[in-house]
């Protein structure tokens, strides 16, 4: 460990002065802008002497801190108009330990822990309104997301199961806490605008909650929106728009290294369909919309299955490409992408990470899936739709299978 230099003290200070500013302008009876700034310094130097093996004076210092703490609380309990809150007094204990990081050789933490305490501060209006603004619905799907990803995931073994080890129960439910993350986010995103969000809203939110659902109530509620085709032609393809970028950030996440393999073809269909929803937006502008009714994404019954549906997309991954090699592939990714893309897209980014999968042919397969998932979409809107949406569906879709198809050939 390097012996602690001015620079640690500086940034401890600046720290300290940085949540103190905060306080001061929050008129905060208790502590202000010296009083951090002294607090920060004084874990600074706790954490200074600490490397000369001292690492005793660290405890010895915050809990003098909180005896001192208590002693002004108690005195101050007597004023009258006294306020019991104590978010200024953890505020100082975290300030103490932020400025111990310092001169520890934790200065990316610390800074980030500094800015992110002033932050948490400054927002004290907004997140209180955030919280009383969540209704019940909200509240559950948090706390469900909070089971999946908090409670689920760390129990499940981290290893694999099955033919060839390709089923790592950890891995797999990973997979579920990022696609139930995204949802959970869309949906609460969505309960805020309710009824006010407008097409754009309408099309992204849908997409990232799911475009399959999202053009299923278009195409049935298009009947009662006679007089709004085209907005209804433009949430269903915003919604399939989102579909693609949602499927390059989760290659993103999964294969970083082999994005720029994966990315042209996918890419290309998102390029294709963005211009054809903006051509369409442009035609629709001014008409109100309304969301469709969204379900919550984070309900255990839906995480389990989508759990299983990503089990059986990859051992039927697995055992394609084994008896049929890369070609096997393809007539999975066409099956799978009917109902869903993100198992696909999950199991594909993760052969090309193993490089078991060069990233050519895995942005390949996945195209196929996204065209796939076009072909039922488009299926809905011809049994659910009205002639006038059918008719201008059916165009733009034929639009992107043509044009996917000839990625597909030339790619």
């Amino acid at each position: 460990m390097q012996s602690p230099t001015f620079i640690d003290f500086a940034i401890a200070l600046g720290l300290g002065l940085l949540v103190g500013l905060q306080r001061q302008r929050d008129a905060s009876p208790f502590a202000g802008i010296r009083t951090f700034a002294l607090a920060a310094l004084l874990g600074a130097i706790c954490g200074t002497l600490t490397v000369g093996n001292s690492p005793w004076l660290i405890g010895l210092g915050l809990l003098s801190l909180s005896g001192l703490l208590v002693a002004v609380n108690v005195l101050g309990s007597r004023q009258p108009n006294y306020d019991p809150g104590i978010t200024t007094e953890l505020a100082l204990l975290v300030v103490f330990l932020v400025g111990v990081l310092t001169t520890l050789d934790q200065r990316p933490l610390a800074v980030v822990l500094g800015a992110t305490t002033a932050l948490l501060l400054h927002l004290r209006t907004r997140l209180h309104a955030l919280a009383r603004g969540l209704s019940e619905g909200d509240m559950r799907a948090i706390m469900q997301f909070v089971v999946v990803a908090l409670v689920v995931l760390p129990l499940l073994p981290d290893r694999g199961f099955g033919p060839g080890g390709v089923l790592n129960p950890r891995q797999i439910w990973w997979m579920v806490v990022l696609i139930t993350g995204i949802g959970l986010a869309s949906y609460v995103a969505a309960s805020w605008l309710g009824g006010k969000a407008g097409a754009l809203a309408g099309g992204i939110l849908g997409g990232l909650i799911s475009s399959t659902a999202t053009t299923a109530s278009y195409a049935r509620r298009s009947k009662d929106l006679t007089h709004a085709t085209s907005l209804a032609a433009l949430v269903i393809m915003l919604a399939s728009t989102v579909v693609f970028g949602r499927v390059l950030f989760l290659i993103a996440m999964v294969s970083p290294d082999q994005f720029r393999q994966v990315f042209p073809p996918v890419g290309a269909m998102l390029i294709l369909t963005a211009g054809l929803s903006a051509l369409l937006w442009w035609r629709s502008r001014g008409q109100p919309a309304e969301m469709p009714a969204s379900t919550n994404p984070t309900e255990l019954k839906v995480a389990l299955g989508f759990a299983a549906l990503y089990a059986v997309v990859l051992l039927a991954v697995s055992y394609g490409r084994e008896f049929f090699g890369d070609r096997g592939l393809y007539g999975v990714a066409f099956l799978s992408g009917l109902t869903d893309m993100d198992a696909i897209t999950l199991s594909t980014a993760t052969l090309v990470r193993r490089q078991e999968l060069d990233g050519t042919t895995g942005g390949k397969v996945i195209l196929l899936a996204s065209l796939s998932n076009l072909i039922f979409k488009g299926g809905m809107v011809a049994v659910l739709g009205t002639t006038a949406l059918r008719r201008q569906i059916l165009v733009l879709f034929g639009i992107l299978l043509l044009g996917g198809g000839l990625i597909l050939i030339w790619g």
